[in-house]
């Protein structure tokens, strides 16, 4: 099946996205290193890796590659560019065993694999991207029983997680404030629970979220038959079990000793892990 004209447009775009802002990491995170190196580390309370250029080069990167983002949604359906966003990770990850030497262990090459099995089966089988000629049929396409009634479940599920499962379950189930960003497109819960869980956890909920959305306002797949919708997921599944993957074993091979490492669906505030029910 050929790529259209738009969809190579929106792939271009996006994979661009992802360079820039896998790209992003590596710099700042430079910058911050050559910061603390002077001075207090932002960690810390720091504010000197404000007048680092490699941390300001590694914004203006991370702005480029967010605005190229942006732009690839005005080519391709977002069941071919939200799940490109999983190449950043690899972008990332291959610059930190290069330039920050940060090993890349072989479950994060295979999870990187993973990552372009999954990103190419998807761009070969991505529909085509429905013309909007107006806002007027964006406001229709807004206003349909189906959008609505999904709108409705929406602000339903995160007033619940805010109201309800905050207060009760907040610090020790990352999922409550995961389902809230991924909900409603916002970020938090980093400074509550384990980063490496964190990024695929949002990633999946979000990228599974505004497909879902997607395909309720624009009907993006009604051009297409079981099989190709069925290929796509299956690329979409590949691709989140390369993420999982990467984000995992990250680490792996220059983590502390077993009994100074930190408990993975814990907080980080040194209190014990829960326990299972």
């Amino acid at each position: 099946m050929g790529i259209s004209r738009d969809n190579l447009h929106g792939l271009v775009l996006a994979v661009s996205s992802s360079v820039f802002i896998g790209s992003s990491f590596i710099v700042k995170k430079k910058g911050l290193k050559k910061a603390g190196d002077s001075g207090t580390r932002a960690g810390e309370g720091g504010y000197s890796y404000l007048y680092e250029p490699w941390w300001w080069a590694g914004m203006v990167t991370m702005i480029l590659g967010e605005i190229a983002n942006f732009a690839a949604y005005a080519f391709a359906p977002a069941i071919l560019v939200t799940p490109l966003g999983a190449l950043s990770i690899i972008f990332s990850a291959v610059l930190a065993h290069f330039i920050l030497q940060e090993k890349l262990h072989i479950f994060g090459v295979l999870g990187c694999v993973l990552c372009v099995v999954g990103s190419t089966t998807i761009v070969l089988h991505a529909p085509q991207e429905r013309n909007i000629e107006s806002v007027k049929e964006v406001w229709h396409l807004a206003t349909q029983p189906g959008f609505l009634v999904y709108s409705a479940l929406v602000v339903i599920a995160v007033s619940v997680l805010i109201f309800y499962c905050v207060p009760r379950y907040g610090q020790t189930h990352l999922i409550v404030y995961v389902g809230i960003c991924s909900l409603m497109g916002s970020l938090t819960a980093l400074d509550t629970f384990n980063t490496a869980v964190i990024s695929p956890v949002y990633y999946v909920m979000f990228t599974s979220f505004t497909i879902l959305a997607s395909m309720i306002m624009f009907k993006d797949w009604d051009s297409q038959n079981a099989s190709q919708i069925a290929t796509e997921l299956c690329g979409f599944i590949t691709i989140l079990s390369g993420t999982f993957l990467l984000h995992r074993t990250k680490d792996m091979g220059n983590t502390p000793k077993p009994d100074e490492e930190a408990p993975v669906f814990g907080d980080t505030n040194n209190r014990a892990p829960e326990t299972a029910a």
